[in-house]
């Protein structure tokens, strides 16, 4: 797996993704600790404002970005998008109402919101092989998780010697070296298909290859998957640690290591199993194991009895969350081609958070009100439905066509369309 990494144009922006992630990872700790400056006991509230605003950034400024920036070189995309992300995380230190935090990480996610996709589109144009690929994207799921582990525990180093406003300089200097990197990477220049619609086809365009093609409708029910897991692990580890089992912090990292253990077991093993299974199996069978795993988590918590039980729990959930995630960059790659991938992949991106905006509350505001296993056992339901839609829709006979002819009357000059390039 690693021996993509002799590429150096991908070598260089792996390298970006992990600085820029190191950075949104302090970000994360020193926001915290400010939204509780500010707020006190209400901290809690501002932070649970600030995730929303996040994945409303990330569902509707992702797709009109995409559409606005696609005529520029990824190469300025990227950099300024991480200096607009600098920019942002140098004036935190001198926030001082809550609603500016708001605008903040509104600006912020917004220009992560254009980043990321346009980074993830990328990589197939600089590893053309499918096995590269594999290989890059199992790097880039495994980058993630040991983000989540690593990031906390430099947080926490950093704290003992500094004040947290300084823990922003961290995320400026992420951001800043991320910019540097691609600045003096060799890039693609823009897509060979550049689309002349109006913005409304280009921002839409996205969406609506996802809703032909039932790959990738399929697709879109696992992210609901996904999003059920991620959440009843992000929001609710806390309180069964803390409250239900009644441990300490440090069972709580515990078990979120836990969770990101198995997403890494998976990431590692992808690219040989995905020489041997096709991503589908995979795929549907992370869909499979996720639903009764969050069903038995809320039997382990309604039972109040088996910590360990829990522990292992999350990391089945873990390798769950990554059988889907990890291999779905294939299916986007299979599905798109030069002139649409930048939507297909902004598409996956907004609507993969905007499942997000159902799992939370279900995790978070069903467990304070009905209690934890109604929660887990309610988002164990919703899993169920994903799954049982994503086996339907896989079912679907494909046109293997990422565009229509009616989006490539608009999307590819006539010449291109006459030669078929």
């Amino acid at each position: 797996m690693l021996t993509v990494l002799r590429e150096p144009t991908y070598r260089r922006l792996f390298s970006a993704q992990i600085v820029a992630l190191l950075g949104t990872g302090l970000l994360t700790v020193a926001l915290g600790l400010l939204a509780f400056d500010l707020a006190g006991g209400q901290a809690g509230a501002v932070l649970g404002t600030a995730l929303a605003i996040k994945m409303l950034a990330y569902v509707l400024v992702a797709p009109v970005m995409a559409a606005l920036v696609e005529r520029f070189a990824p190469k300025g995309v990227l950099i300024c998008a991480d200096l607009v992300r600098a920019g942002v995380a140098l004036s935190l230190p001198f926030i001082d109402q809550t609603w500016q935090i708001y605008a903040a990480v509104f600006v912020l996610q917004s220009a992560s919101a254009t980043f990321t996709p346009a980074f993830q589109s990328l990589i197939p144009r600089v590893l053309t092989r499918e096995r590269d690929y594999t290989s890059a994207i199992s790097l880039s799921r495994l980058a993630y998780d040991l983000e989540s582990l690593i990031s906390p525990l430099l947080a926490a180093m950093l704290l003992t010697v500094m004040a947290y406003n300084n823990l922003f300089l961290g995320t400026v200097a992420g951001f800043v070296f991320s910019a540097i990197l691609v600045a003096v990477t060799r890039l693609p220049g823009t897509s060979p298909g550049v689309s002349p619609g109006s913005l409304l086809h280009r921002t839409t365009l996205g969406t609506r290859i996802f809703l032909r093609e039932p790959p990738l409708r399929a697709l879109a029910a696992l992210n609901l998957v996904v999003a059920c897991a991620t959440a009843l692990v992000l929001v609710n580890t806390v309180v069964y640690a803390r409250d239900i089992f009644a441990l300490s912090n440090a069972d709580v990292a515990i078990a979120l290591a836990c969770y990101g253990s198995g997403s890494m077991v998976v990431a590692l093993s992808t690219p040989w199993v995905l020489e041997r299974v096709k991503e589908k199996t995979v795929m549907l069978a992370g869909g499979l194991l996720l639903p009764p795993s969050l069903g038995a988590a809320a039997l382990i918590v309604w039972a109040e009895q088996s910590w360990p039980l829990l522990l292992l729990t999350w990391v089945v959930l873990g390798m769950g969350t990554s059988m889907i995630s990890t291999p779905s960059a294939r299916l986007l790659r299979r599905h798109s081609n030069d002139v649409d991938r930048s939507f297909v992949y902004t598409a996956q991106f907004s609507l993969s958070h905007a499942c997000f905006l159902i799992s939370y509350p279900l995790a978070g505001w069903l467990g304070a009100a009905a209690g934890q296993p109604a929660a887990a056992g309610a988002l164990g339901l919703v899993a169920t439905l994903g799954t049982v839609a994503a086996i339907r829709l896989w079912k679907v006979r494909s046109t293997n066509d990422a565009v229509s002819p009616q989006d490539l009357k608009e999307s590819v000059p006539s010449e291109q369309r006459r030669t078929g390039s």
